[in-house]
């Protein structure tokens, strides 16, 4: 017992190995071992930097619109603003740009005949169509003969959206421009970056405009460029709306100059108008209403207002990493276990698939039987068989 003590603590094992002189079995072990240690060092530790710790950003946005248009619709003369075209109001991450409506001027509260549908399904014979308080559609009950549809209570006049403007209204939305503010945080490395980053001065902002390659840093961006590098025709997606994301993507090497961390933009059609929707989707563009209230003559009027437009959302993804030894040795102790693969395929060719495989069996195993051992005699047999004296 005490020698087995003595051994366990004072002695040191270590496999046998038996050295094979098999050159097609050497070149496949070597490859296979080239091929580990070039997926260690070049995935593991260069692309995907296995030896640093990682940390995800938290980030904020602030986005302002600026730009003017004009209309000219039936005489009727207006500039619009960001405080007109913008929802909801300025400094939010996901907005809608107007640039399309249809408007219904003057309506009030009442009794009026509703529009026909586009297949004349909601169209009526006699009042016996026209059933008294119909779920969605409030009726009186009434058929008008000079629609052929039945009288609601509603918003009168009702609105006529059947047909959507065409070219767009405010087409020259193209040309507005939208700023970008952009902070993220590294918590675990305590840093805090912004998109307006060591190059880009107010002299820099109040000139450029965003260019993936000649103005890649610019925070300034032309809404008729976001759209067309979203992949959308801008002409078409002004008529019936559509929503594109701004992707913000920071990847940051902490163990580098902080200066490297730069914000990256990208941009994507979210759903719109392009092909594939006409072909999959029974429901294109973007659209929305609300309305302006106002007293007329102690009636309570409102301007309802069916707004198609751009609905643009940006996402901040930051990801940032720096040196750790924790990581690093794990990366480490992975790649070394993933060096035994080797050995077993080696292995496996040897004992199953070249021709002297059973020798190489005979050297890497050694086969043992267990003695058997020798019957020994009772002790009262033994001395009754003495000789005696």
């Amino acid at each position: 017992m005490q020698r087995s003590f003595s051994n366990f603590f004072f002695e040191y094992e270590t496999p046998r190995q038996v050295l094979v002189k098999n050159i097609k079995v050497a070149v496949a072990c070597r490859i296979i071992q080239m091929g580990v240690l070039a997926y260690i060092i070049g995935w593991v530790f260069m692309y995907e930097k296995g030896y640093q710790t990682v940390d995800n950003a938290i980030g904020s946005i602030f986005t302002k619109m600026k730009g003017v248009s004009f209309t000219n619709i039936s005489g009727k003369e207006r500039i619009w603003d960001a405080a007109d075209y913008v929802f909801p109001e300025q400094g939010d991450s996901s907005f809608v740009v107007m640039t399309n409506y249809i408007s219904t001027v003057g309506q009030k509260q009442g009794k009026c005949p509703e529009l026909p549908d586009w297949k004349d399904k909601n169209k009526c014979i006699s009042d016996a169509n026209c059933d008294e308080g119909k779920y969605k559609r409030h009726m009186t009950g009434k058929c008008i003969n000079e629609t052929s549809t039945c009288e609601i209570y509603s918003w009168c006049p009702v609105e006529d959206d059947r047909q959507i403007p065409d070219p767009p209204i405010l087409l020259t939305a193209e040309n507005y421009t939208l700023f970008i503010k952009n902070s993220i945080t590294f918590r675990q490395f305590d840093v805090v970056r912004s998109n307006l980053v060591e190059s880009v001065n107010q002299s820099y902002i109040n000139t450029c405009l965003f260019h993936p390659k000649t103005d890649p840093l610019c925070p300034i961006f032309r809404l008729g460029d976001i759209v067309e590098r979203s992949g959308f025709n801008f002409t078409e997606i002004a008529r019936v709306g559509g929503a594109i994301g701004v992707l913000i993507d920071w990847d940051c090497n902490l163990d580098l100059s902080i200066r490297h961390c730069k914000p990256k933009y990208e941009f994507y059609g979210l759903y719109g108008t392009g092909k594939n929707d006409k072909e999959e989707k029974p429901s294109l563009g973007y659209n929305f209403r609300y309305a302006k209230y106002y007293v007329e003559d102690g009636v309570e009027k409102r301007t309802l207002m069916k707004v198609f437009g751009v609905r643009i959302d940006i996402i901040v993804h930051g990801r940032a990493g720096k040196f750790d030894v924790i990581p690093t040795l794990t990366a480490i102790g992975s790649g070394v276990g993933i060096f035994g693969v080797a050995t077993v395929v080696c292995d496996l060719l040897l004992l199953y698939f070249v021709p002297k495989r059973d020798f190489y069996k005979n050297m890497k195993f050694k086969h043992t039987e267990i003695p058997e051992e020798t019957p020994t005699l009772p002790q009262s047999h033994t001395e009754k068989d003495l000789p005696k004296e």
